[in-house]
């Protein structure tokens, strides 16, 4: 028992007023885009809400990361709408359940540390990209149902009200903190709607959130080949984006609270709730840095603020409906504009010309490609890949020799630098296979045999110096390096002379 309270920090020490009080908040915030999510992906609206409510709740108790908050995301909804337009919402649960599964493989293979690869410039793009994301979207609640920017007293009356909205958010933290500053925005604009009876955009003109507990429901389609074959590639994607967007959500809010959560469990947790929601009527999910920074902003730190968020969540649907539909859009907006802006990292514009050109343009890279394209899964890898050119071929241009004879009459040529796919042709230049003596020694004591590449590179020097009839030896290699080297042994015949210090032995 005492280790899984500790499996599940429900040992931490709880602040249970702010834990509450930031939970309704963010269940506040998460009706209205999980209405949209669901439209986006040409759903019902209760298919995101149920998703919301599921995701929330089982990564709240299951999650590698208190206080990060789960829900139906655009993200998701983006991949899945193409397959419920073709072949309906049947078709979207099945599709959710195996990229539980997916994710769930994820997190019991240890794949969660591969989120290490991605550098800091893809992050900040990512994060950048999502706060613009965010900002956009509010700007659907400055228009008609035709498309047409508001006019006249309606718009005014929305921009005072986002506008008062945004002032307390930002303005009573300084005042005190007895209180969420986002829940008090809410309530305070509730009221002026509420009582001045002004004219504005509500949550229930968006889409009625009346409903029941989410139905058990086995997906009804037809379990073949075929259908697998359908549904396979998007829940490949789904749990893809999903990992990326969640794993990317935790290690910000980790530097944010100055704390670390675990990956693997955060995979685990997030199968386990993808599952769950598609046999309850969910459309599937992510982590949400949007609702996850409010959280954390309001102080909440333990698990009992998502659960808190996800059972109100419920409980609006199930009982609060009515109350739910009166609260105006426009605090909702101004709360999720101040999210934006406090998610765009602006330390990245301070720091254009201090930085790197490179991670420079991977920053506004990804960050481009996450504002058009929508897809946060695509921005990363993008960003990762060239980050990872931009690298390979740093270190190639890091490669060098240093050369010398000895009294025996051998030349030894000290190699500094990795040899591997992007440095074998700067490597092969530094050797004068004419001109050196019969006897040559390449010293790998700074250098290391990373690839194939770097070993048929060594490949075809042996086979340049032994046309010349010159012989060529390896020495200081590491015991990886020898390995790779011993693996390779069909296709390459090198020398490995005997070191003392490295316990090198002779090659055969």
């Amino acid at each position: 028992m005492q280790k899984i309270i500790n499996m599940f920090d429900f040992k931490q020490k709880v602040d249970y007023k702010t834990e509450i009080l930031s939970g309704i908040t963010v269940a506040l915030a998460l009706v209205p885009e999980a209405v949209a999510f669901a439209l986006i992906a040409g759903l019902s609206p209760l298919v995101g809400l149920y998703a919301a409510f599921m995701m929330g709740l089982v990564t709240s108790i299951l999650g590698g990361r208190p206080g990060m908050i789960s829900g139906a995301t655009g993200a998701i909804a983006v991949v899945i709408v193409v397959l419920a337009k073709t072949h309906g919402v049947e078709y979207v649960f099945a599709t959710v359940i195996l990229a539980g599964i997916i994710q769930m493989l994820a997190g019991f293979l240890k794949l969660g540390k591969l989120i290490r690869l991605v550098p800091h410039p893809v992050i900040f793009g990512f994060v950048n990209g999502l706060a613009i994301i965010i900002f956009m979207s509010q700007l659907d609640q400055f228009k008609d149902v035709s498309g047409n920017w508001l006019t006249g007293s309606n718009m005014y009356i929305l921009l005072a009200l986002v506008g008062l909205t945004m002032l307390i958010i930002w303005g009573l933290p300084k005042i005190t903190k007895a209180v969420p500053a986002s829940l008090t925005a809410i309530l305070v604009v509730f009221g002026l709607v509420y009582f001045l009876k002004l004219d504005t955009k509500t949550v229930g003109d968006i889409a009625s959130i009346k409903g029941g507990f989410p139905p058990f429901h086995i997906p009804q389609i037809p379990f073949n080949l075929e259908t697998l074959q359908i549904i396979f590639p998007y829940a490949a994607i789904v749990a893809g984006v999903g990992l990326i967007e969640s794993l990317l959500t935790l290690n910000i809010i980790d530097e944010i609270t100055e704390t670390r959560g675990h990956s693997n469990r955060e995979a685990v947790a997030q199968g386990t709730a993808n599952i769950l929601s598609g046999f309850f009527s969910g459309m599937g999910g992510c982590a949400m840095l949007g609702q996850s920074l409010i959280n954390v902003s309001s102080g909440a730190r333990a698990r009992l603020s998502g659960i808190i968020a996800s059972v109100a969540l419920l409980v609006f649907i199930m009982f609060g409906s009515s109350l739910i539909e009166k609260v105006p859009m426009a605090a909702l907006t101004g709360l999720m504009i101040m999210v934006a802006i406090g998610t765009f990292e602006w330390a990245s514009i301070r720091i254009i010309n201090k930085m790197p050109r490179h991670d420079i343009f991977v920053g506004m890279l990804v960050a481009l490609v996450t504002v058009l394209l929508h897809n946060l899964a695509l921005a990363v890898l993008i960003g990762v890949i060239i980050s990872a050119l931009v690298f390979a071929w740093e270190s190639a241009k890091r490669i060098r020799a240093r050369k010398y004879i000895d009294d025996k009459g051998v030349k030894h040529y000290e190699i500094f630098g990795p040899l591997f796919f992007g440095s074998t042709t700067a490597f092969t230049e530094k050797f004068d296979v004419i001109g050196d003596p019969e006897e040559i020694i390449i010293d790998f004591k700074e250098s290391k045999v990373v690839d194939m590449s770097a070993i048929e590179a060594l490949n075809v020097l042996t086979h340049r110096y032994a046309k010349q009839n010159k012989k060529v030896h390896l020495k200081h290699l590491s015991e990886d390096c020898r390995q790779l080297l011993k693996n390779a042994e069909s296709v390459i015949e090198v020398n490995i002379i005997e070191d003392p210090t490295y316990k090198v032995m002779l090659d055969k």
